[in-house]
């Protein structure tokens, strides 16, 4: 029998240059979020500390991203809220 490997992108844990294809940004981009500490959660494997990405979490942090943001979340577009009462001013 053949040993035939899974495409990389159906693999439970991600290399940097995986995860950024999976998620269609550059590794650059993936490297500056890790040293931010503001991208999605990753580790480092094994002996020489290669840098990982869990496919589940990176899922789950797009998925909080996009609640976040208010274009794809209707309840925090600010055009979807009613207008502040401006409180008049007393004469004195």
């Amino acid at each position: 029998m053949r040993n035939q490997s899974k495409p990389a992108v159906e693999a439970a844990f991600l290399n940097v240059q995986t995860a950024a294809q999976y998620m269609g940004i550059s590794v650059n981009t993936l490297y500056v979020w890790r040293h931010r500490r503001q991208g999605p959660p990753s580790f480092r494997m094994g002996p020489g500390g290669r840098v990982m990405y869990r496919r589940d979490l990176l899922d789950a942090w797009l998925r909080e991203q996009q609640r976040a943001d208010s274009r794809s979340n209707p309840a925090l577009n600010p055009l979807n809220k009613a207008p502040q009462q401006r409180e008049r001013r007393r004469a004195s």
